[in-house]
């Protein structure tokens, strides 16, 4: 009777390592606001800056090179990973009044289900605390760069260092302390390269004060668009404040950290001071400053890439660990004399993302195919063999990690942003994206009864790249229009779309627009 008592338990024993060792890992380093242009593996023309971590994720893995985001802002864009949803489904619209709600189905809570044991490190931005993780231990809101404080588990925690070195360090040292019986997901999410894009101290003098080739619309005047572009406030010649200059230091500094900054920052703030630019020559001085500051930032993110890789090899689970590098949108270096992102052009509604699974996927491909952040939550579960809700709205994208297209993958792509007016004035607006062309209606919810504007563009990228001039009222593309005007209904109603917005969906629309002066 012992015996069989003592082989019972064995099997006990090696039943969950047999589990964990069965179940893929799921690893997601997600980042705020990283451009792919700020990334080496994508081979921006201005050669900005070197990312040999995130490059290796492609070259052992999948580039993807259209990845595409529902609603280019972060909250949003996080809602979207966790529930597989748009915005307008899992009601979590913008940055201003909406709250995530945590009962609502979450990829997490699925793979927990399944016996995975979960966590999220980092930058958390929904408002609500983490539902379905076993482990949390987030940044409240946005988050500061030095000396952040943190919500561990529901207790705040006050630390000292810099925000991608804690959570880098956070992240690698729960993968080593982490059930070993267990296969498990890692959410490790960054707050770089948010503004204000303060680099960490070792990293101040990195790019030698280079001067930096500038995007051809840096100047763009916005001629040959809608009001849109040109309402704005969104430019580094206009809304570009001391703090995003590293005219003043930034939030929760402490003393010592400063004297190292100010080594740093003085010199060349007093020599600007002096100089007394204006115009363009202000405008260029801004960039590079931005640029300096922004890539230093990118560079500890690709540290921090690195530390978790060889974490992951220490630990003898790289093989059958998918790992996936990803922001939460896109981002403006400069392009259309813009930062930051909302828009349905390029650089903002496009996200970097290369994928690495040496168990299952293959080494150095490239995917041109449209894919999405609403394509992770099912992936993950795919990848672990897990079935995925119904109501998801994304597709897997474990087949393009074998080199495998489905053949009903999807040639159009449906995007809408909402948060208005502000911060930074972007129109509303929603539309149609395929490999070629973007079709858009801009428009401004009525606010006590006025009329504002309320228009179409269309964009064609073979024809103009930049995206500088809107061909939809040019009567050669009456055709194109047409077709897309009938597929962004389709993709409307696919989605389940509603016909009429909630005014909370906009955040700000009861706060009247500044006037200009």
């Amino acid at each position: 009777m012992f015996r069989h008592f003592l082989s019972a338990v064995v099997l006990a024993l090696l039943a969950g390592p047999v589990f964990a060792a069965d179940k893929p890992n799921i690893v997601l380093i997600f980042t705020d606001d990283h451009a792919y242009q700020a990334i080496s593996a994508y081979g921006d023309p201005r050669k900005l800056i070197e990312t040999p971590n995130i490059d290796r994720i492609a070259k052992e893995g999948v580039r993807f090179d259209r990845t595409l985001v529902p609603n280019s802002i972060c909250g949003p864009s996080r809602a979207t990973v966790l529930t597989g949803k748009y915005s307008h489904r899992n009601g979590f619209y913008n940055n201003t009044n909406s709250r995530f709600d945590g009962a609502q189905l979450t990829f997490p809570k699925l793979l927990q289900k399944a016996g995975y044991q979960t966590a999220i490190i980092g930058k958390w931005h929904l408002g609500s605390e983490p539902t379905g993780f076993d482990h949390w231990h987030i940044l409240p809101g946005q988050g500061r760069y030095y000396n952040p404080p943190m919500n561990k588990d529901g207790k705040q925690v006050q630390h000292l260092g810099y925000v991608t070195d804690l959570i880098s360090d956070f992240s690698t040292d729960w993968i080593k302390n982490r059930d070993k019986t267990k296969p498990f997901l890692l959410m490790a999410q960054h707050k770089a390269p948010h503004r204000e894009w303060s680099p960490a101290l070792r990293h101040l003098g990195h790019d030698k004060d280079r001067k930096y080739a500038e995007p051809p619309t840096l100047f763009d005047d916005y001629a040959n668009r809608g009001p849109a572009v040109k309402d704005q406030e969104m430019t580094i010649e206009k809304t570009f404040t001391q703090l995003d200059a590293k005219l003043v230091p930034p939030p929760g500094i402490n003393e010592e950290q400063l004297k190292e900054w100010n080594a740093y920052y003085e010199p060349r703030n007093k020599a600007f001071r002096e100089a007394k630019l204006e115009g363009k020559e202000l405008v260029r001085w801004r960039y590079n400053r931005y640029l300096h500051d922004y890539l230093g930032c990118v560079k500890a993110v690709d540290e921090a890439v690195g530390k978790m890789l060889k974490t992951l090899e220490d630990e003898g689970l790289a093989k059958n660990t998918l790992v996936v590098y990803c922001s939460d949108q896109g981002f403006y270096l400069g392009e259309h004399g813009w930062f930051d992102k909302r828009w349905i052009f390029e650089e903002s509604l496009r996200t970097p993302m290369v994928a690495r699974w040496p168990a299952v996927g293959k080494p150095g491909l490239v995917n041109a195919s449209l894919t999405s952040t609403v394509d992770l939550a099912q992936t993950f579960l795919d990848a672990a063999g897990v079935p995925a809700d119904k109501e998801m709205q994304g597709a897997s994208i474990v087949p393009l990690l074998k080199g495998e297209t489905p053949k009903d993958w999807r040639k159009s792509f449906y995007y809408e942003y909402y948060e208005y007016p502000a911060p930074h004035r972007v129109i509303p607006h929603y539309g149609v994206v395929t490999d070629r062309y973007k079709l858009a209606r801009f428009y401004v919810p009525k606010l006590e009864g006025k009329a504002d504007p309320d228009y179409w563009e269309l964009y064609d990228r073979q024809k103009d790249p930049n995206e500088t001039k809107s061909f939809y009222a040019d009567p050669t593309y009456a055709d194109t229009v047409k077709e897309l005007r009938a597929e962004l209904d389709k993709l409307r109603k696919d989605l389940k779309v509603p016909d009429e917005t909630p005014k909370e969906a906009f955040g700000n629309l009861l706060v009247p627009p500044k006037k200009k002066k």
